[in-house]
């Protein structure tokens, strides 16, 4: 069953979950990490993509700024 609610973006599927459930910490931690990973290096490559004339430090500047939601 899904459950959706306002303040719910997405949800895990219950067979996910047990999987989750079976993993070492350790390993929930490097599937988290990889998944960062992963997001910086899709949204790096955007930025550049979209952006051909901004340096690496102002395409850095921008991933940061957006990975912390502008508090920076």
């Amino acid at each position: 069953m899904i459950r959706l609610d306002a303040g719910q973006i997405e949800v895990v599927d219950d067979a996910m979950v047990e999987i989750l459930k079976r993993k070492r910490p350790c390993e929930r931690i490097q599937i988290g990490f990889t998944m960062w990973e992963s997001s910086h290096t899709m949204l790096t490559v955007h930025l550049r993509k979209t952006h051909p004339e901004w340096d690496d430090k102002k395409v850095a500047g921008e991933v940061a700024r957006r990975f912390l939601h502008g508090t920076i």
